[in-house]
């Protein structure tokens, strides 16, 4: 309860936006996320390992985000600390002004493995979280209907997931996360294991659904090009400790170009400050 209480504190006391450093600057506005001051360690027998370290960033409703660092620099940890999965040790995520203490349908999490239910029929997948709901079987239908046209998948609502490509079972994870219609969207490397051209197409159709919807978008991602490219603001993390080392604005029209100059100039800005860190773990 206390991390709880830290967290109204830190609401009251900040505001809203980040500097390129990552740095909370005060105005008037609470912002749709808040990570306040964010550690995690990881206990055992054995060590104890410090996944991350006063992670501190503000994202505004409607921002697309993504965060890029070093292998093992704790991006799926602090995802899964926005998602409620995993309790920080130290600090708060704190979302609309209220403290996360768990998993909640404001968040939409959608993560590499697709986590798709191999049993279940495309309908009965998109459907899961709303019939947990208790959303009534016309309405779940409808909804899964009108989330499968969105991604892209009307007409394989029957099908089950083995007939289904990479490319395609992710877009059902995309329309079973924003079936609960929830106010983030969470990615974590959810496009690594599709061919590039897949790839793609899916940065494409996420785009456009981003756009329709409005949603706020936290995309974790190993490929620079891939945050330049859809981001409107790209986190960048070190290790070993997992910190934010910059936080940087995008400045580019959309749609955007891999081979433009200025593209090129923010992929080779976001390496350098990478480097040469590494690490096998989180």
């Amino acid at each position: 309860m206390a991390r709880i209480d830290e967290s109204v504190d830190a609401v009251e006391r900040v505001g809203a936006h980040t500097t390129g450093t990552g740095d909370v600057d005060d105005t008037d506005d609470t912002p749709e996320i808040l990570v306040d001051g964010v550690s995690k360690r990881y206990e055992s027998d054995r060590q104890s390992v410090q996944a991350l370290s006063d992670v501190q960033f503000a994202v505004e409703t409607g921002e697309f985000v993504c965060i890029v660092g070093p292998s093992g620099c704790g991006k799926t940890t602090l995802l899964r600390a926005i998602a409620g999965l995993e309790a920080p040790t130290e600090g708060a995520v704190v979302i609309n002004g209220e403290a996360v203490g768990g998993p909640d349908t404001d968040r939409g999490m959608v993560f590499q493995e697709y986590g798709l239910f191999p049993w279940l029929t495309v309908q009965e997948n998109v459907c899961f979280g709303l019939e947990r709901q208790g959303m009534a079987r016309e309405a779940c239908d409808n909804r899964c209907y009108e989330m499968l046209d969105l991604v892209g998948l009307d007409g394989f609502a029957d099908a089950y997931p083995k007939e289904l490509s990479g490319g395609m079972k992710q877009r059902v994870a995309v329309a079973r996360a924003l079936a609960v219609d929830p106010d983030i969207l969470l990615m974590d490397e959810p496009f690594g294991s599709v061919d590039a051209q897949t790839r793609e197409r899916l940065h494409a159709e996420l785009l456009d659904i981003w756009q329709e919807t409005g949603k706020t978008t936290l995309f974790v991602t190993h490929e620079i090009s891939e945050a330049v490219l859809l981001g409107d603001r790209v986190l960048v993390m070190s290790a070993e400790p997992g910190r934010v080392k910059e936080l940087i604005d995008v400045d580019l029209p959309r749609p955007r170009s891999r081979t433009d100059e200025s593209f090129v100039e923010y992929t080779d800005w976001i390496r350098s400050l990478i480097g040469d860190e590494t690490t096998d773990r989180f």
